[in-house]
């Protein structure tokens, strides 16, 4: 669920040059839908030349700027659902407040912790296709592994709900006897990223 799952259920975009880069995506990738998992750059490329266009109508429309905008709310609220679509993918906030209105609860489910299926799957298949019986592993196979990870544009800060956000990554090879041929990792102190467990 992303950007690219967008464009392979729209019929076009409502913008000129939006239209114009989503109809060079699907002539160069092919017929709907596109699977490709790099493909999912390409189609947040589309949604940003979008975004432009309609930024640009909106900051030109009067009724922007009328006074009546924003209603104030009359009551204190006690509970609150936002859902909105992200270039990760959809985002749910749920809220609840006591009688202040003082925040007492708060459930997110984000983008990333949906795609974790997706990415697993794609970082399986990476790292499957890059390690051969016989081949040593190389530093440069760990930027293979996260370019198929970081497709899907993970927010771990917000999946995880920790900080700073870097993506630790440890790729662990083990032999058809279950012992460990090689290993690789790369920013571990840093908090939860992915591990990526091979056996050729």
């Amino acid at each position: 669920m992303n950007s690219l799952a967008r464009l392979n259920v729209a019929d076009g975009m409502a913008t000129p040059l939006a239209q114009e880069a989503y109809e060079k995506m699907y002539q160069t990738l092919g017929a709907k839908p596109v699977h490709a998992t790099l493909a999912f750059h390409w189609a947040r490329l589309v949604e940003i030349v979008y975004a432009a266009e309609r930024m640009l109508e909106l900051c030109q429309d009067k009724e922007i700027t009328d006074p009546n905008v924003r209603n104030i709310p009359t009551a204190t609220p006690d509970e609150g659902v936002g859902v909105i679509e992200a270039p990760r993918g959809t985002l749910f906030h749920h809220y609840q407040t006591d009688e202040k209105g003082v925040l007492t609860k708060a459930n997110l489910i984000v983008a990333t912790a949906q795609n974790y299926p997706a990415m697993n799957m794609s970082v399986k298949r990476a790292a499957q296709r890059l390690i051969h019986k016989g081949e040593v592993a190389s530093e440069g196979l760990l930027n293979m592994v996260e370019m198929a990870f970081r497709a899907y544009d993970p927010c771990m800060a917000c999946a995880t709900h920790t900080l700073p956000g870097q993506m630790p990554l440890d790729v662990v090879i083990y032999d058809k006897k279950g012992e460990v041929v090689e290993r690789l990792s790369q920013h571990l102190h840093s908090g939860p990223g992915i591990s990526v467990t091979v056996v050729p």
